[in-house]
């Protein structure tokens, strides 16, 4: 495989250093007993993006510490969890040890997958690698790994959300260009986002048609340790975060 890009081993070295804390601190609500959505943890029973996954080769993006992958795997699918950081993937073993479970664990970034051709039935991250890789890359990468007629699914902050932050304050006005945005230089990481129109060209181009964009409105009881009570204020009044159903053709 190649080596990661600059922008990927930057992300590298960041999650890296960052995984311990991370996990400390959101372990608790994203490790659940069901699996759940994003930065309020929607139930998947509910919101049913990736429906019935007994018996399917599902591949995650950006595992952290597979907490997902761990849900699913009990749910009768055939796992294979991917991760970027290294550390992170130390956090899955302990918790794949604690699961009585063993399925693969990747180490390398979403933009190259040392992984065969048309593996898969689902891949999905829930604010993972389509948020820390480069989209024009990674997409392109699900496509190849999945079977036709695969599911590709994941969920990130909406492009429309990304130019009302202003440094790490979230604002009520537009602080950030729409049209140009692509990577976001967060001093010791990168992140990326596209406007929704070239969301939608990349994945058309990649062989996908879209099924669905759900845009997520927390309801009044979300409680969220990603965002603070007026960030999930503001997310009930415009769109913050979004989950994306494509299909392979």
């Amino acid at each position: 495989m190649p080596e990661p890009t600059t922008d990927a081993a930057r992300n590298r070295e960041h999650w890296d250093a960052s995984a311990d804390a991370y996990q400390e601190r959101h372990r608790a609500f994203i490790g659940r007993g069901e699996p759940r959505w994003g930065m309020w943890q929607l139930p998947e029973d509910e919101l049913r993006i990736l429906g019935d996954v007994d018996g399917l080769d599902v591949l995650e993006l950006g595992c952290g510490a597979a907490q997902w992958s761990i849900l699913l795997a009990g749910r009768g699918a055939r796992m294979t969890a991917l991760d970027n950081s290294a550390r992170q993937l130390e956090h899955a073993r302990e918790a794949l040890a604690t699961a009585g479970l063993d399925f693969p664990l990747v180490h390398a970034s979403a933009e190259a997958i040392p992984l065969p051709d048309e593996s898969f039935d689902v891949v999905f991250c829930d604010h993972g690698a389509l948020t820390f890789a480069d989209p024009y890359r990674a997409v392109p990468e699900a496509a190849r790994l999945l079977r036709p007629g695969g599911l590709l699914a994941f969920s990130h902050s909406t492009p429309f959300s990304m130019v009302f932050w202003r440094g790490d304050d979230l604002t009520e006005s537009l602080q950030a260009d729409y049209f140009s945005m692509h990577d976001w230089d967060e001093g010791d990481h990168v992140e990326y986002n596209l406007a929704h129109g070239e969301w939608v060209r990349l994945l058309v181009a990649s062989g996908f048609m879209i099924e669905a964009l759900l845009e997520i409105q927390p309801p009044e009881n979300a409680e969220s340790t990603y965002r603070t009570p007026p960030e999930t204020a503001w997310a009930r009044r415009w769109p913050m975060e979004e989950i994306w159903r494509a299909r392979k053709t």
